[in-house]
């Protein structure tokens, strides 16, 4: 009888060792998801309508601090530029270094280097964001040609009626380009309302240079719910397996009583 107790009593001591662990593995990934996004990201409140439908004013946006060397076409990104204002601006990069950006052809689409671009972020609920008696609007409503200076960015808003971007400063130095030093960071997700990732247009991976990667916030999310779950899992595995403990004493004291 003694040696059964000894044996539950072990199996108890051994669900408690489990259930620590597992809590301290949760607390371990859901603290180190939190500490890793916040050295990664950085949230901005995007101040106008220049990024709808895809960011609207007033969104609460999650952007990955990275190097404007590693910005690519499409990616949607944050900025500051004197010649714009000198206070952070939100807005897509269609052109690189070397790019020569028009619009429009005679569908209306923008061109990278003679290259037709569909922009599927500019329509809105499935149909054109904008239609003409005819048809849909161009990708631009004032027609353009710039030649994109090496180590610059040319950018447009998504809302192409009332942006005030690169289109504005045509006549500027580097024809409305920004330098690639200006760009602190890149827009991944909408926090609030939670819209979820952005996307990384397709019809920009056929260029040279592709598009960039995603950044490691789906990780950092599945590292914070993966932490959740092992510390309600563990704790809750934990007063499960004390309770048995203490039912196994408690069966055996009786046992030995008799």
């Amino acid at each position: 009888m003694s040696g059964t107790g000894r044996t539950d009593d072990g199996r108890g001591r051994l669900g408690t060792m489990l259930s620590n662990l597992a809590v301290a593995v949760g607390c371990v990934l859901f603290l180190g998801g939190f500490a890793w996004g916040a050295v990664v990201y950085q949230p901005y409140t995007v101040p106008t309508e220049s990024m709808t439908p895809t960011v609207n004013a007033g969104d609460r946006v999650l952007a990955e601090r990275v190097d404007g060397a590693d910005v690519r076409r499409g990616d949607v990104v944050v900025f500051t530029d004197a010649a714009w204002g000198d206070v952070p601006m939100v807005k897509r990069v269609v052109g690189v270094g070397g790019d020569k950006v028009a619009c429009c052809d005679r569908n209306g689409r923008l061109t990278i280097n003679g290259k037709p671009i569909e922009e599927p972020y500019l329509r809105a609920n499935g149909g054109p964001l904008l239609v003409e008696a005819d048809g849909e609007a161009p990708a631009s409503v004032q027609e353009f040609t710039a030649e994109v200076p090496e180590g610059q960015l040319f950018l447009l808003g998504d809302e192409r009626t009332g942006s005030l971007d690169s289109r504005v400063h045509l006549k500027d130095p580097g024809q409305g380009s920004v330098p690639r030093s200006a760009v602190q960071a890149r827009v991944d997700a909408i926090a609030w309302p939670m819209n979820g990732m952005i996307d990384r247009p397709e019809a920009f991976a056929a260029l040279p240079g592709g598009v960039s990667s995603n950044g490691p916030l789906r990780l950092q999310i599945g590292a914070v719910v993966a932490g959740v779950a092992l510390i309600v899992g563990g704790a809750a595995f934990g007063a499960i397996a004390g309770r048995s403990g203490r039912g196994n004493k408690r069966a055996g004291a009786a046992a030995g009583a008799r």
